[in-house]
């Protein structure tokens, strides 16, 4: 499992509830007039004091990476810049940030050589790192995910984060702007007559000569996304507590059954694209009925699973034309 975000692959997630705090008045984008103190309550419960809206950030994860740079914030440092910018090209990266070092293992010296106003982590990040952060600026740490309410804490972590950045107006805008994507691809699949199809979305990597498969089950922000949609996620398999996330190999998914099913990949990761390379010629994967039948979608590259409502939205656009065309 933690292949997904350490190794565009994924880290176990273990944090609390996320609440946040803002100045009672006046509301974030006044206070970066009027730069007053900013007072926030992080997913460990910890006060995060600003003396004003941060504007030299630096971020740990590629979820938060997106958010700021949607918000309008261009971070000064991010974790494994080549790897954003081969998985997230649906939001790109503006500047020239810092590479601060890796997601699980971000380089302390870097970091503190920018003198950041703020560094924004997620509960992915092991809690002895969190604590060494917080020696050099202060810390917003969100948490990673939450495969009970998957929207909701993308939403909620956007929030924190526009608060502590002095954005809530153009966070506003996003969140306004992703409901209305949802309720454009969800009239689109209906009005093609494929509202409730079963469909599957998947990851897959090439690991020491084995093809490992990750179901985006329910609990997925891709998967909560797709029921907004109004499809029916095929998948039968439990996810973990945070991703929605499970494991198969090319066998499970014989218990799919007549389904559409669509992944993503990289062409920059090319242990990311088996399903196109060391399945192409398998007799499990080709036998499959969705294979036959040719209903296999590669969606574009970029589109961080993971993301923001920015990634969320080129998701929906994508998936509605695989599923319309």
């Amino acid at each position: 499992m933690r292949r997904l975000l350490l190794t565009a692959a994924v880290a176990t997630s273990a944090a609390l509830t996320l609440t946040a705090c803002g100045t009672t008045e006046p509301a974030a984008d006044d206070a970066k007039k009027t730069a007053e103190p900013i007072t926030l309550t992080d997913a460990t419960g910890a006060k995060v004091k600003l003396d004003g809206p941060a504007k030299k950030v630096v971020g740990t994860e590629w979820n938060v990476v997106e958010s700021l740079v949607s918000l309008g914030v261009d971070p000064v440092g991010v974790a494994d810049v080549k790897g954003y910018k081969t998985w997230d090209t649906a939001v790109p990266l503006k500047n020239e940030p810092k590479d601060i070092g890796t997601r699980g293992e971000p380089s302390m010296d870097t970091i503190a050589s920018l003198a950041p106003d703020l560094i924004v982590a997620t509960s992915d990040l092991p809690p002895a790192a969190v604590k060494q952060l917080r020696k050099v600026a202060p810390v917003l740490e969100v948490r990673a995910a939450d495969a009970s309410d998957p929207i909701g804490q993308m939403t909620e972590n956007l929030d924190l984060i526009a608060k502590a950045t002095g954005t809530t107006e153009q966070a506003g805008k996003l969140k306004k702007d992703f409901d209305a994507k949802l309720a454009e691809g969800r009239k689109a699949l209906a009005d093609a007559g494929v509202a409730g199809t079963k469909y599957a979305f998947a990851d897959g990597y090439v690991v020491s000569n084995q093809v490992s498969i990750r179901p985006y089950t329910s609990g997925s922000l891709i998967g909560a996304v797709n029921e907004k949609l109004g499809l029916k996620n095929a998948w039968t398999v439990k996810g973990d507590p945070a991703y929605g996330l499970a494991a198969t190999d090319v066998e499970g998914l014989t218990k799919l059954g007549d389904v559409q099913f669509a992944y993503i990949g990289s062409d920059g990761d090319k242990a990311s694209t088996p399903f196109t390379g060391v399945l192409a010629k398998d007799k499990v994967w080709t036998s499959l009925p969705f294979v036959k039948k040719g209903n296999v979608h590669r969606l574009p590259d970029g589109i961080w699973m993971f993301g923001g409502p920015e990634s969320m939205g080129r998701y929906v656009d994508a998936a509605v034309a695989a599923l319309t065309k």
